[in-house]
């Protein structure tokens, strides 16, 4: 029987010829990612376990990002990054990113992409349970927990169980009203946000090979809403390119045998899709666009690891273009580079920031911003009574703040769409 292109990850990863899922190993770890939320209470575990004068196991293999609760007064998340520069001082950690500086790079899972550190055939963990959205670079990368993280951080190993395969299959070419986003809310439908606990899903198909590689970060980023251990995507003449020009050369590409095992498949023709959306409360609770039009809306918002990629900016823009939003719209680049890039890139003779500006959306710093909640002063912050569209991952009461607002998770073309009506709107009325 042949192998997925996780199980050959994990088999190189664990240095053994193969693998079966369900088999627990030993994995050597090639990346630990932590940022200001997880890093603390990591930190404080690996000092209680292995000593206070420890030194890490390897301190280039260690990256840390504070990106989740940053642009804020509230003195506790102003403790967790001064506890991240104390440590990154006390061990000369060489990828600290601190915030404030030039080097601060944003939401962890879009810098660990710009920064080059998803690798194809390299295993990463993170102390994020988005940490999967690197998959989308041919590798294995899931979240773990603080104590895991610790003993990663001690040893440079984990113990690991195997994953289960699924495979998700897209045919067709995506219609322009169609993002990679609708693609990953339709899956959660199908099969519930348990539906692939433990499991890896792996994407593939003529519409994932026409994606640029952001649009495919945003199908494995949310495998975990399903319960996936991890995602993945194949290595090709794309993801390549995208590395060729950060300046990653030397990798090893990994595919899965055409006689591989999975425990179950899916197969769909984007063709036949419709804009989609995860009603409240829960990723999973799925509809068309269609069926929820006209729900009024108090803010809009696009953002996030998930929805902050340039590629989600180009999206909203050309909807955004010449019109007015109704209702207070955030836009939140998920990294310095990518506002750099909203200030830069141009639609119709205008860049993406005054297309944004002229429209009446609020332009925010980089950060996770609104996406987890966040303290009171958190920019886009949801309140009591709010009912938001958002381009973010997670619509469970009070994720995005207030436990009596109400998500709706959609595209970036759709959340752009439903700005300028003030209610949510379908994309193929303004495209």
């Amino acid at each position: 029987m042949g192998l997925t292109i996780t199980e050959k990850i994990l088999a190189k990863a664990s240095g053994k010829k193969g693998l079966i899922p369900g088999e627990s190993i030993w994995v050597n770890v090639d990346i630990l990612m932590t940022h200001d939320v997880c890093g603390p209470p990591t930190i404080a575990i690996w000092k209680k376990e292995f000593a206070d004068k420890a030194k890490v196991w390897d301190k280039d293999k260690l990256v840390i990002f504070p990106d989740h609760y940053i642009f804020t007064s509230n003195v506790h998340a102003n403790r967790n990054v001064d506890l991240l520069r104390q440590f990154a001082k006390e061990q000369n950690l060489p990828n600290y990113y601190d915030v404030g500086t030039e080097r601060y790079k944003g939401v962890c899972h879009i810098a660990l992409a710009e920064e080059g550190y998803n690798v194809p055939g390299t295993v990463l963990f993170g102390t994020d349970s988005h940490t999967c959205t690197s998959g989308a670079f041919g590798m294995f990368s899931t979240g773990v927990g603080n104590t895991d993280a610790a003993y990663i951080l001690g040893t440079g190993t984990i113990w690991e169980k195997v994953p289960e395969s699924m495979k998700f299959t897209f045919n067709g070419k995506m219609p322009e009203y169609l993002t990679a986003k609708d693609l990953i809310l339709h899956i959660l439908g199908d099969i519930t946000t348990d539906g692939a606990t433990y499991r890896a899903m792996e994407f593939d198909g003529e519409a994932i090979s026409r994606m640029n590689m952001y649009e495919r970060m945003t199908l494995t980023n949310m495998a975990i809403e399903a319960g996936g251990m991890n995602g993945v995507i194949a290595v090709d003449d794309v993801t390549r390119e995208y590395l060729r020009d950060i300046g990653v050369t030397e990798y090893d590409e990994f595919t899965s045998d055409t006689d591989a095992n999975y425990i179950s498949s899916y197969s769909y023709d984007v063709t036949k899709m419709e804009p989609t959306v995860a009603k409240p409360h829960s990723p999973d609770n799925r509809d068309t666009v269609r069926n929820v039009e006209r729900t009024k809306l108090t803010k809009c918002y696009i953002g996030s690891c998930t929805g902050g990629k340039i590629t989600d900016f180009q999206f909203a823009a050309k909807i955004l273009y010449g019109n007015k939003v109704q209702v207070p719209t955030f836009i939140v680049p998920a990294s310095p580079s990518v506002a750099k890039q909203l200030e830069k890139e141009t639609f119709s003779g205008r860049t993406l920031k005054e297309i944004f500006v002229n429209a009446g959306c609020i332009v925010a710093e980089s950060s996770c911003a609104a996406c987890l909640g966040g303290p009171s002063d958190t920019v886009g912050r949801s309140s009591d009574g709010d009912v938001v569209i958002s381009t973010t991952n997670r619509n469970f009461p009070g994720r995005m703040g207030s436990k009596q607002s109400e998500v709706y998770l959609a595209s970036p073309l759709t959340v752009a769409a439903s700005a300028i009506t003030g209610v949510i709107t379908d994309p193929r009325k303004f495209i």
